[in-house]
């Protein structure tokens, strides 16, 4: 599947979250990440951002496509190189 993961956390956090984050999906903004991920590493991810995570002070949303193919994002202005970007 495909998702957007978009994180508010306590800037005591947020390195935290976004190392997490940054092993199952790719970084598009701050505090924003997207991918293809299987359930397992969903559940794996969202266990581990729940470890991390105050609750009465951060949160999650996360965005889910069954498939890429409905998927558009348009970009304006600076964006960060995607995976696909950083090979040549």
């Amino acid at each position: 599947m495909f998702i957007i993961l978009v994180y508010d956390a306590n800037e005591k956090r947020v390195q935290k979250f976004h190392k997490t984050c940054k092993k199952y999906l790719t970084w598009v903004q701050n505090s924003v990440f997207e991918g293809e991920i299987t359930e397992a590493n969903l559940r794996i991810l969202t266990d581990e951002l729940k470890d991390i995570m105050d609750e009465n002070e951060d949160s999650v949303l996360i965005y889910k496509f069954r498939t890429k193919k409905y998927y558009e994002r348009d970009s304006i202005g600076i964006s960060k190189p995607s995976h696909e970007d950083l090979f040549f």
